[in-house]
């Protein structure tokens, strides 16, 4: 089965739409990451270079988890992850996270916020009606080897992912400043069935994103020298 790959305009974008690109949400001490999780990793990451002019650079593994990461920085503090399958991990049995076993499509699953204090922010979304979870340890080594640790809470807590999990990186670089390839954020868009039920959450843990009424999920827009890219 060949993936459905997503929408990309491979044209140079004139300078009245640079100017009309909005930014992803924010708020103070967070940072915004996108999870997309595709069939195939390689050909996700092949159609994100074709589309952008930009390749994604190889983060690293997690065995932990059966799965590899590209990564690709929005400049501050926030960056994309291209997770998938890693196919190097022949022993894996688990249940990869972010749905990345059920994934059909290259598609973003969810986003992640990075607040100053992880615990506050938690019992402030489980207070607004959804709880995040408990945090949890987590690692990875990149390809020089550097040893990667961050904590961070349960992922798609929330089914539809607009609600994002919780991260800390603590004294570790974050890779949206480590991470040399670059592409601008046009726009982060989010839907659910129930605005009025998520957006308290997310003004809880205190972001702008805007959720619209429609079926639940979401969508990136990012544009690098060659065009821009939907997912």
């Amino acid at each position: 089965m060949h993936p459905r790959r997503p929408s990309a305009s491979r044209t140079q974008p004139s300078p009245r739409e640079r100017t009309t690109c909005r930014r992803l949400p924010s708020c103070p001490g967070t940072s915004t990451t996108s999870w997309s999780p595709p069939p195939d990793l390689a050909a996700a990451v092949e159609l994100f270079e074709r589309a952008t002019g930009v390749a994604p650079e190889a983060g690293g593994v997690h065995p932990t988890f059966g799965t590899r990461n590209y990564l690709v920085s929005f400049g501050g503090d926030a960056y994309l992850e291209i997770l998938g399958a890693d196919p190097e991990n022949t022993t894996f049995t688990g249940t990869r996270p972010f749905r990345v076993d059920d994934a059909r499509e290259t598609a973003v699953a969810t986003w992640a916020a990075h607040p100053d204090d992880l615990d506050a922010v938690r019992a402030r979304a489980s207070d607004a009606g959804i709880d995040p979870g408990e945090a949890f340890d987590g690692q990875r080594r990149t390809g020089d080897g550097t040893l990667l640790r961050w904590r961070l809470t349960a992922n798609l807590v929330e089914p539809s992912g607009v609600v994002p999990f919780l991260i800390d990186w603590g004294t570790t670089t974050s890779p949206a400043v480590s991470t040399k390839a670059r592409v601008t954020p046009v726009e982060l868009v989010a839907s659910h069935p129930r605005p009025e039920e998520i957006t308290p959450v997310l003004a809880a843990i205190g972001t702008d994103l805007e959720v619209r009424q429609g079926e639940p999920g979401l969508r990136l827009t990012v544009e690098g020298p060659a065009g821009r890219l939907t997912l």
